[in-house]
Order: structure tokens, then sequence, then C-alpha cells
């Protein structure tokens, strides 16, 4: 009975998409990216491999202080790449053997697979990619839950959520701003959990 317990964990449709960190060369993240994805098709791992995501966003280019009206690509995590897959041994494999590659977050080593990150870590960074599955946002939230904004004129300020819109897809906020308490609505998308 435990050989098929066994069997029933080890065999990969039984396996869950979950997001794994990897460490690359800091620079490299785009031509790792590359590299995964080539080894996916050649090695037929779609069904294993599903998103591998570099985390950039557009900063303008600056030039003593002033905007210069170009745009570049910034990355958010410098040296890390997303990767969403299901953690069989040929994938594990495939990954870690990839050029650029440097190990696993999460991985203690010795021939021992990675943790994968849990959805709190992933959430915001899918979040700023405007990647975020939608269909379950909601449910992490609660009224009195502190939050931090990520994007818009309040990046970077924290709250405390004092009403939920679902049907819309909106929070209010109470948060300080100059000194006074200020409600402000804001997108799912934008907050996450501190």
């Amino acid at each position: 009975m435990e050989e098929k317990e066994l069997e029933k964990v080890e065999n990969p449709e039984n396996l869950e998409k979950q997001w794994y960190v990897v460490n690359t060369y800091s620079s490299h993240e785009n031509k790792v990216k590359d590299n995964l994805l080539r080894r996916v098709e050649s090695m037929n791992l779609k069904d294993y491999v599903f998103r591998i995501i570099v985390a950039e966003h557009e900063v303008p280019v600056m030039k003593n202080g002033m905007p210069t009206g170009k745009m570049k690509m910034k990355n958010l995590y410098p040296g890390y790449v997303f990767i969403e897959m299901k953690m069989t041994d040929e994938a594990w494999y495939m990954v870690r053997n990839t050029p650029g590659v440097t190990g696993f977050i999460g991985s203690s080593g010795g021939g021992a697979k990675p943790f994968p990150v849990t959805r709190e870590q992933i959430e915001p960074v899918l979040k700023r990619m405007g990647m975020y599955d939608e269909d379950d946002m909601y449910s992490n939230y609660e009224v009195g839950d502190l939050v931090r904004i990520l994007t818009g004129s309040f990046e970077g300020s924290e709250g405390n959520i004092i009403s939920i819109d679902s049907e819309n897809g909106e929070a209010t906020i109470s948060t300080i701003f100059f000194g006074r308490p200020t409600s402000i609505n804001v997108k799912f998308s934008e907050i996450e959990k501190i």
C-alpha cells in the first residue's frame, strides 16, 4: 500500500503547479529565460514548465535629474527568475542545468528538491507584472488587514482595509497622507498584504 501512495505522489499528473525562484548572474535574467524557454521546447517539458518571468518594468531615462523622454527596462529583482512549474525530476534537472542558473531559492542542496514560494511571496511579483490570477484575489483579504500600495501616487504607502468592493475589484484603504488619515480606493491588483 505504501508503494501505491508513493507512486501517486511521484506521478507528474498528481503534482500541483507551483512557483519557484532561481538565482542567475545579475543582468543575465533575460538570457536565462530565453535558454529555459528553448530547453522546455526541445526537451518536451511544456506540460511541466508553464510560465517563466523576469520581473521588469519600464522606467524613464534620467539625465541630470530630468527625464529624457526615453524609457528603459528595470529589473525589480536582479539576479532572479520566477518559474511556474510542476517539480518533476526531469523539469528540476532541466532548470538547474540551464546555462546561467546558479541554483534554486529554497533548496538545501545535497540533491534535495527546492520548496515552492508561498502565495503571499509570489502575489506582489505577479501583480506588479499584471499577471495575477484574479479568480481568487479577494479571498486573501479582509477588513482590517494591513496592506501596502504597489502602484500609483500612493505607491509604498501602508494602511488598513476599511471596506471591500469585490464587485468592482476594489478596496478602500485608510492611510496617513500629510499627517492626516485619508481614505483612498485602490484595485486589488495594486495592493499586497503586509
